[in-house]
């Protein structure tokens, strides 16, 4: 399997568990704290089975940016929680940073 689709997975995986960390209301609510420690597992263990083909950098870039954004939409959507404009510029800019190392950098695996 491609290590990219392991990190995709990884990142859906990291922002299923964070939206369960806060349907947990801090560890109170059992399925969503269920959810919030398998997603994270999951996330790391598919984390881990990347850093075998992609380097660190790249890899934790990709999966804390596109996290950040993909739980800031979550938060948004789903939870209700307000983005400004400002917000939203900076979430740009973190897609354009994960693009240029995966794209454009020698750094990235390709």
């Amino acid at each position: 399997m491609s290590p990219y689709l392991y990190l995709l997975i990884a990142i859906v995986a990291e922002v299923i568990a964070t939206s369960a960390l806060k349907a947990s209301d801090g560890f109170t609510r059992l399925a969503p704290s269920l959810v919030t420690v398998a997603g994270y597992g999951v996330s790391f263990w598919l984390l881990a089975l990347t850093l075998r083909a992609i380097p660190v950098g790249v890899v934790y870039a990709t999966w804390s940016g596109l996290g950040i954004v993909l739980i800031a939409s979550v938060g948004w959507i789903v939870f209700g929680e307000k983005l400004d404009a400002w917000a939203l510029l900076g979430m740009a800019l973190i897609v354009a940073g994960v693009l240029v190392m995966n794209l454009l950098s020698k750094t990235a695996a390709h």
